[in-house]
């Protein structure tokens, strides 16, 4: 039965494998809830609070994530690093995905996904009495359920080694979501994005998560780009983030005005 205060999403894995298109989304950074009620308003499919390029807490994390999912947005938190830490609490508190960055080789994936996963396939405690688990009204079975089935358990591919060895990461048992890091890929690789081999790495990814159907983000900065990486075969797009947007709407504002 749904009561008031009780809303939830689909997990995010779940809601990408029922999409009949890409979905589109944006980096959450600023440490308020207003803008997550705006994204909401303007139709993006969900929300990444970005814990590693932003100073946003765990509480706040909570607290975004509840709003959020009352007003239909499916919530996925980027978190700090790939230490696994942070990964027991956000899940306990309900967050329909993870993304773990900076991932760079078969074992960190696997250790990031084990961590997001039950035993005895992983290393999740059980935590029935969370918010996840609706502070005990969700029976056991359905609690371990959608932990295991619905939850996005991303990793983040952002050097070359990784992409590299990209069929080896995405056969990680549990492993169910990856996401291009275009921006360090190219700073560590030296290389422009538009660069051939970049395109090839990326094409490669894209091919082999694919054939295993399992989707691949990635992030860009304007709409165009969003149906671009679409078309292409990145079935989550982030765009811009919601700092950019506010700063991109400001200036133009001020700037038409003084023109």
């Amino acid at each position: 039965m749904t009561r008031p205060g009780f809303t939830r999403s689909s997990g995010f894995a779940a809601r990408l494998a029922s999409a009949d298109r890409p979905l589109i989304g944006t980096w959450v950074k600023i440490p308020a809830l207003e803008p997550i009620e705006i994204l909401a308003d303007a139709g993006f499919d969900y929300i990444v609070i970005d814990q590693e390029h932003a100073p946003l807490t765990f509480e706040f994390a909570y607290q975004a994530t509840v709003v959020a999912q009352g007003a239909g947005l499916s919530v996925v938190v980027r978190v700090p690093d790939r230490s696994g830490s942070h990964l027991q609490r956000l899940l306990d508190a309900g967050v329909d995905g993870i993304l773990v960055p900076r991932v760079t080789s078969v074992e960190e994936a696997s250790a990031a996904v084990r961590g997001m996963l039950f035993s005895p396939r992983g290393d999740r405690g059980l935590g029935t009495t969370s918010r996840a688990g609706r502070w005990g009204g969700t029976p056991r079975d359905e609690y371990l359920r959608f932990g295991d089935e619905q939850v996005l358990r991303g990793v983040q591919l952002e050097d070359r080694g990784a992409v590299e060895d990209a069929e080896a990461i995405l056969d990680i048992d549990g492993l169910n979501g990856v996401f291009l890091g275009t921006g360090d890929l190219t700073l560590s690789t030296g290389l422009a994005l538009n660069d051939p081999e970049i395109q090839k790495l990326t094409d490669f990814l894209l091919a082999a998560a694919n054939a295993r159907n399992i989707p691949v983000g990635t992030a860009v900065g304007t709409a165009q780009q969003a149906r671009e990486a679409a078309e292409r075969g990145f079935r989550y797009v982030m765009v811009s983030n919601d700092t950019s947007l506010l700063r991109s709407a400001a200036t133009s504002i001020v700037a038409d005005f003084r023109a």
